[in-house]
């Protein structure tokens, strides 16, 4: 009987491990199908009226034109603005952990735009003061070291996403850096149950749509009166291909590589946990501005089956976030 029984015993384990294999590719199709449905309503409500049936042609030509810049990375950071000088100062003292609140307090206050910014920080719904913060040093001890080393990534990248340009990229714009910080910010929530660096996480947030704004400037050029191309298999092309030149653009900007590598495996992260935390961010991020538009309803199969009850409560964070 004990024979028999481990022989029953090992069939019965067998069964079950190929139960589990087929239960895992289930749950990885299924997440598959959600990721795309998720990139494709984001991609229409993106595009808007803009989009129209272009002719296979167009969409090769746009297509291979991104593919090509990355291969040419140099000239495609030639396309969008370097950052204000005074921002890598503070991040590099910064990044001294013995630093006062009044050193970075002085090199906050040379630059009028970046003062502003972080008392209005300090004073969000986000961070909730119980008193108005009325000055920078004040401001700076609100946020932490590393709230401000997440405010300066922002305040560099702002101008990068929202670029003046013509044609469509200059009307998506102010859409995709309000996709790109709640992304940022998504990213950041998720990484530490992840073991994936927050700041990492963010700041590959924020990067990962700089190449989606270089494609759409690429696009412009080809096609007439602001339009872009629609379909859903051209958005899944051209969003995976902006991450691509995105990543090489941050390769070229000397980015950390555990970013850079992130942002290019962000589409199929496997066991890459900085990737990982960004794919979850950028589909929080997608799903917000989605729910926001009243695109989506909070609960819509995309959000009840596309984010964990972890995932759901980043959602609910992202909507105190101010435009």
């Amino acid at each position: 009987m004990g024979f028999l029984s481990r022989l029953m015993g090992g069939a019965d384990s067998g069964a079950s491990q190929v139960d589990a294999a087929t239960q895992a590719q289930q749950q990885a199709r299924q997440a598959e199908r959600i990721s795309h449905e998720i990139d494709a309503a984001y991609y229409r409500w993106l595009t808007g009226t803009a989009r129209y049936e272009a002719p296979a042609e167009v969409q090769s030509t746009i297509l291979d034109q991104v593919r090509g810049l990355t291969a040419r990375p140099e000239e495609a950071a030639g396309l969008v603005p370097r950052v204000p000088e005074v921002i890598p100062q503070l991040l590099n003292s910064l990044a001294e952990e013995d630093v006062s609140a009044s050193e970075l307090s002085r090199l906050v206050v040379q630059d009028v735009v970046l003062t502003a910014e972080v008392i209005r920080e300090a004073n969000s719904a986000y961070y909730r003061p119980m008193t108005q913060v009325k000055t920078v040093e004040a401001a700076i001890m609100m946020l932490g070291q590393n709230g401000l080393r997440m405010l300066l990534a922002r305040v560099a990248f702002r101008p990068i996403i929202k670029m003046q340009g013509d044609g469509f990229s200059r009307r998506a714009a102010p859409h995709v850096w309000g996709q790109s910080e709640r992304c940022a910010l998504a990213a950041s929530l998720v990484a530490p149950g992840l073991t994936a660096g927050v700041f990492e996480a963010y700041l590959a947030g924020l990067m990962q749509n700089v190449g989606l704004i270089v494609a759409f400037r690429l696009a412009d050029r080809i096609c007439p009166n602001a339009t872009i191309p629609g379909g859903d298999d051209f958005a899944h092309e051209l969003l995976a291909c902006g991450r691509q030149l995105s990543a090489g653009i941050a390769r070229h900007w000397e980015f950390p590589e555990e970013v850079t590598e992130a942002i290019a495996h962000a589409g199929d992260p496997g066991d890459l946990h900085l990737a990982l935390a960004l794919s979850q961010g950028d589909r929080i991020a997608k799903l917000r501005l989605l729910i926001d538009a009243a695109v989506v309803a909070e609960d819509d199969d995309l959000v009840t089956d596309g984010l964990d009850s972890f995932q759901r409560r980043c959602l609910g964070k992202l909507s105190h976030l101010e435009a």
